[in-house]
C-alpha cells in the first residue's frame, strides 16, 4: 500500500470531508496481516530513527490532528513504540497559557520544533488556532483568515531549514466517536479522560467538520501536504500511519556518518 499517495490531499484540490469514508481499510481485511505489517514497519522506523539521529543534519516533525477520541494518543503509543526516546519528543498542546497568549500564536509551536537529528510528535498543534479558535470564535474572522497564510509560510520556513513535516488528520465518524466516549465512561482506566466539555464539543460536530475541511484544503501544500487517515478501525489507523512514516523516511533517506578512521584493525582487549 502506497499510503502517501492513497491518503494525500493534493495541494490546490478541495477536500470534501463528508464524502470521506472513515471506515475504509483499503485492501486490508485481516487484522493479523495488518499487525504483522505494523511490527515490520516498527523495526524499519527504529533503524531509520538511528540513522536520522546519527546524521544530525535534518529533522522530522509529525503533526497529529483529529477530533476527541480520534486516536492521537493510541497512534503515538502503537506506531512510535520502537523508537529511542532520546531522539523523540512528544508535545501535547492544551489551551495556551497566559505567557503564550502574550506572544503570537506560533511562538509556542516554534520553540518545541525538532532539533537536527530528532523527531518531534505534536499531539494537536498550531492548527488548533484555525480549528477551535474558528469554531469557538476565539479570534476575529480576519485573524483566522490570516493564520492560514501564516501557517503555510511558517511550515515552508521549517522545511527550507531542514525539517520534513508529516501532517496527519485522523478522521473518525460521529457514530464511532459516540462509542469511544461511552467506552471512556465504562472503563476505569479511561474514565479520567472524560469531561462534560467533551459533550459540548460534540454538539459542534458539523462546525468542526467544516473547520477541518477548510484547514486541510487551505494548508495542504507542496512543501507540507496533509494526509487524511480513516481512523474508525484502530488497527488500520496504526497500519496507515506507520506506512506513511516508513514512506516519509524513505524519502528523507538519512545516512550514517562515515567512521572517523578505519576501525577494522582495532582490537578491544
Amino acid at each position: 500500500m502506497n499510503a502517501l499517495k492513497r491518503f494525500g490531499i493534493k495541494p490546490g484540490s478541495k477536500f470534501d470531508i463528508r464524502a470521506f469514508d472513515s471506515g475504509n481499510t483499503a485492501e486490508f481485511k485481516d487484522k493479523e496481516a495488518a499487525f504483522s505489517t505494523v511490527e515490520q514497519n516498527s523495526r524499519t522506523l527504529a533503524e531509520m530513527q538511528v540513522r536520522l539521529y546519527a546524521e544530525n543534519t535534518r529533522s522530522l516533525l509529525i503533526i497529529l490532528q483529529g477530533t476527541d477520541t480520534s486516536g492521537k494518543d493510541g497512534t503515538i503509543r502503537h506506531v512510535m513504540t520502537g523508537m529511542n526516546p532520546i531522539g523523540v519528543s512528544v508535545v501535547a498542546f492544551k489551551a495556551p497559557s497566559s505567557e503564550e497568549l502574550d506572544h503570537d500564536f506560533l511562538w509556542r509551536i516554534h520553540k518545541v520544533c525538532p532539533r537536527k537529528g530528532e523527531i518531534a510528535v505534536f499531539n494537536r498543534s498550531h492548527y488548533e488556532d484555525v480549528l477551535i479558535a474558528k469554531v469557538r470564535k476565539l479570534a476575529p474572522p480576519e485573524a483566522i483568515e490570516a493564520r492560514y497564510r501564516q501557517i503555510n509560510e511558517f511550515e515552508r520556513h521549517l522545511v527550507e531549514s531542514g525539517t520534513t513535516i508529516l501532517k496527519i488528520f485522523l478522521r473518525i465518524s460521529k457514530d464511532e466517536q459516540r462509542g469511544r466516549l461511552e467506552a471512556r465512561l465504562r472503563d476505569p482506566l479511561k474514565n479520567w479522560k472524560f469531561e462534560m466539555g467533551d459533550l459540548e464539543e460534540r454538539k459542534l460536530w458539523n462546525q468542526y467538520e467544516l473547520a477541518y475541511q477548510t484547514a486541510v484544503t487551505r494548508c495542504s501544500t507542496e512543501h507540507a501536504p496533509w494526509y487524511v487517515i480513516p481512523a474508525d478501525r484502530k488497527w488500520f489507523r496504526n497500519l496507515a500511519v506507520s506506512q506513511c512514516l516508513v514512506e516519509t523516511f524513505s524519502k528523507i533517506n538519512p545516512k550514517l556518518p562515515k567512521p572517523s578512521r578505519d576501525w577494522s584493525k582495532v582490537k578491544v582487549v
